[in-house]
């Protein structure tokens, strides 16, 4: 019996060491990435060329847009949020953001990553998460 008790442990023990945790967690779960989003989101809309995106926009506009950021994020990243939002080509048709337009966006998003001390390789799974999106957004 001891035996048997032992192996049980040992099996919990090697399968909780090897699942992986959804980069939601990773990053560190809702509180985090709120954080980190909204220095974000603060990083974009006050930049001299992105800017333009955010300009006469409602502060009732701006957090709604802040809330679907962070649910979208969160639902991406395997956490257990519901995203409510529309798809990112929908979202982004007839705003003419360039490629000069998305670098800056990156560069901006990198900065925000090494801000809050995220990791190397989950700072590597959200640049190329948000690289997935781009031909949903730029040039549209």
């Amino acid at each position: 019996m001891k035996k048997l008790v032992i192996a049980i442990m040992l099996l919990v023990s090697i399968s909780q060491a090897t699942e992986v945790k959804s980069l939601y967690l990773r990053l560190g779960g809702y509180d985090t990435i709120t954080s980190l989003t909204k220095d974000f989101h603060h990083r974009l809309k006050n930049d001299s060329q992105l800017g333009r995106f955010w300009a006469y926009r409602g502060t009732d506009g701006l957090d709604r847009e802040l809330k679907l950021l962070v649910d979208f994020i969160c639902a991406k990243a395997g956490g257990p949020v519901f995203y409510a939002g529309r798809d990112m080509p929908t979202t982004h048709i007839g705003m003419k953001i360039s490629e000069s337009d998305w670098k800056i966006f990156m560069n901006l998003l990198k900065e925000s990553l090494e801000k809050f001390k995220i990791h190397k390789q989950e700072q590597m799974d959200v640049i190329k998460f948000t690289q997935s999106l781009k031909s949903g957004i730029v040039g549209l």
